[in-house]
């Protein structure tokens, strides 16, 4: 038997669902790329006084957040993204079309200033990072919870769109070890990896490489359906600080 929500729970459950789903960056009728044209972004062939590449969106994770600023700038004779969050939570994504049977690989540079003070990813009220990429994917939504489909359910009859299936980041945090999987404090349908963090890896610039489909495997313990999103998303809403990273290119290749 299915049990209504009191108005109560509705207003709780649907505070909770904007606060976990980094959605509203995937949600907008963005063009979508064929994999041949290369998805991925290369900062450092874009001058810093030209607009970002068609199809990227700083976008709002939730209404009345405030926004991360992302700007290009020059770094080591290099042009790279800088993201400013102060109180902030917005990301740069693009609408994916990335099929990971023939690029299952992301590769990317990154660097954060410093750790946010009172970050904690495993606590909603303090869950803030200061660098993350950002992957949504489209699935069978018949084969979740009752419970994971009711706030699908309810979510899109608030924002009038679909959640992602999935989602899966890769994270700078100092609250585990790189390696490290962390499921949303709200919903298991986001996952984290830590992947930087450690005490060093602050102010310095990081090369990263991950297998997308691997990892997603084994975090959701089923093969990835569709990328829909992705991009990059610093933020400190939670915790009312700021912060500052640095985004290199970001590249999709071919396994392993």
């Amino acid at each position: 038997m299915h049990y209504p929500l009191t108005p109560r729970a509705c207003k709780r459950t649907a505070r909770r669902i904007r606060i976990a789903w980094y959605i509203t960056f995937v949600m907008l009728p963005l063009p979508l790329y064929a994999q041949d044209e290369k998805p991925g972004i290369a900062f450092s062939m874009i001058d810093v006084n030209a607009p970002m590449p068609a199809g990227w969106k700083n976008l709002p994770v939730a209404h009345g957040k405030a926004m991360t600023q992302y700007t290009l700038v020059r770094d080591g004779g290099t042009t790279v993204l800088q993201a400013d969050a102060s109180r902030s939570a917005s990301a740069l994504m693009h609408e994916g079309n990335i099929d990971l049977a023939k690029t299952p690989v992301v590769a990317w540079r990154w660097k954060a200033q410093e750790p946010i003070e009172g970050a904690d990813n495993r606590v909603g009220s303090k869950e803030d990072a200061p660098a993350r990429l950002v992957f949504a994917f489209e699935g069978d939504k018949s084969k979740l919870s009752f419970f994971d489909r009711a706030k699908m359910d309810l979510a899109k009859h608030l924002s009038g769109q679909d959640l992602p299936y999935a989602t899966l980041m890769y994270i700078w945090s100092t609250t585990a070890v790189p390696g490290s999987v962390i499921a949303n404090p709200h919903t298991n349908r986001v996952q984290m990896i830590i992947v930087s963090g450690q005490p060093g890896d602050a102010g310095q610039w990081q090369t990263m490489r991950r297998n997308i489909a691997q990892d997603y495997e084994k975090v959701f313990h089923e093969p990835p359906g569709r990328i829909t999103g992705y991009g990059l998303l610093s933020d400190t809403d939670n915790t009312g600080t700021t912060t500052r990273a640095w985004y290199g290119d970001i590249r999709f290749l071919p396994g392993p």
